[in-house]
């Protein structure tokens, strides 16, 4: 989500602080959220980084985390040493670099990796979708080769902010769900030739996959939902569901349920406005658009999103957790099948890029590290 920071030139790289305008909407769905004062959990500092922007976990407790200007670094699990394993050439002006890392899902046998980044090119500027095979045979020489792009947004366009760039894989391993933000260009959002501002559903070689429930519409093939912003997270839940956060305009950031084939409405629909005053009507029933499942005004600017499954927090299995950029907290929510509503918001201190839930059932925030300042890995354990 565009912040103060960028108001003038809606090209910067941070996400600014919330604003102030009041909220409406269904109760429980919308408005402000008290931060929680106490947090539940202990914070232990693993290691940090130079503009952090994503991280993985490997099966045997080892990461991956990407930097924002083309590092891939293989991080041991105290991370107590490091591997540069890749340094891609990307485009990190503004909100652009390498962004997003995820395993394949079957990395066991092929030891494939997918990245995404912003790059540019003559026509423009955009994100794409790559992947590369991990040779970790040689403690010290790791490296990621073989990497080849396998989907380049369209268009390309100016500037260089809502690139996305978000990578979950299908529950039943087929499938690849892209996120591609609208490029602070808004109309894109709702052309259906264009994959800006949607949700995307590729096969793992990256090729529209068969069965897109807009390809007989006249939408690009590779589109499964429109409408969207600036999506910085997306993932599945136990059920399958797909759940997706994003960055609103002037307020009204989002949780939306996923669902093939639906609109979202931006920029025709949000519960936020134009930076420049100009109002947007609000999501109300009957108005043909999704809604989100929950909203936030004052806004959160919502970083990585994940989805607990582990077991060292019971009490939140199956809760959503959000990092929040300019609100400088770690947000859950509670979702209960197909619904969701807040649940907690602490304050941490700092900007969260990133959060990810290690295969211990641990909690593994990144802090932004924005504006010169180390972006840290933080690990949450329950308190005592």
């Amino acid at each position: 989500m565009s912040r103060s920071l960028f108001v003038a030139s809606l090209l910067a790289a941070t996400a600014c602080s919330a604003d102030p305008h009041s909220a409406t909407g269904q109760p429980g769905t919308g408005g402000t959220t008290a931060t929680t004062a106490a947090t539940p959990f202990t914070q232990t500092v693993i290691a940090d980084f130079e503009n952090p922007w994503a991280m993985t976990f490997l099966p045997d407790g080892r990461m991956l985390v990407t930097e924002k200007h083309g590092q891939l670094l293989l991080v041991a699990a105290n991370g107590a040493s490091r591997t540069e394993i890749a340094k891609l050439s990307v485009d990190f002006e503004g909100q652009g670099g390498l962004m997003d890392v995820v395993l394949a899902p079957d990395f066991a046998q092929s030891k494939r990796v997918y990245l995404s980044w912003s790059a540019a090119e003559a026509d423009g500027k955009g994100v794409v979708l790559a992947r590369g095979v991990l040779n970790d045979a040689e403690a010290g020489a790791e490296t990621l080769y073989g990497i080849e792009v396998l989907f380049r947004a369209t268009p390309f366009v100016s500037g260089s902010g809502h690139y996305s760039g978000r990578i979950a894989f299908s529950p039943d391993q087929r499938f690849i769900f892209f996120t591609n933000g609208e490029r602070q260009k808004f109309d894109p959002a709702q052309d259906p030739k264009a994959t800006l501002g949607k949700v995307l559903r590729l096969t793992l070689d990256g090729k529209p996959a068969p069965g897109n429930p807009l390809s007989k519409k006249g939408f690009h093939p590779a589109v499964w939902s429109y409408g969207h912003r600036n999506l910085l997270g997306i993932a599945f839940d136990s059920a399958g569901n797909l759940w997706e956060q994003e960055m609103g305009p002037k307020g009204g950031d989002e949780l939306n349920l996923v669902l093939p084939g639906r609109n979202y409405g931006y920029p025709k629909v949000s519960n936020g406005d134009h930076y420049d005053g100009r109002p947007i009507p609000d999501h109300s029933q009957g108005d043909g658009f999704e809604a989100p499942k929950v909203w936030w005004t004052p806004v959160i600017s919502p970083g990585g999103l994940m989805i607990y499954s582990g077991n060292m927090f019971p009490q939140w299995k199956g809760d959503a957790f959000i990092g929040g950029l300019s609100s400088k907290s770690l947000v859950r929510v509670d979702l209960d099948g197909t619904s969701a509503r807040k649940g907690d918001q602490w304050d941490m201190g700092a900007r969260i890029r990133e959060v990810e839930q290690a295969p211990d059932g641990s909690i593994y925030v990144l802090e932004d590290g924005g504006q010169g300042s180390q972006g840290r890995m933080i690990r949450l354990t329950p308190s005592k």
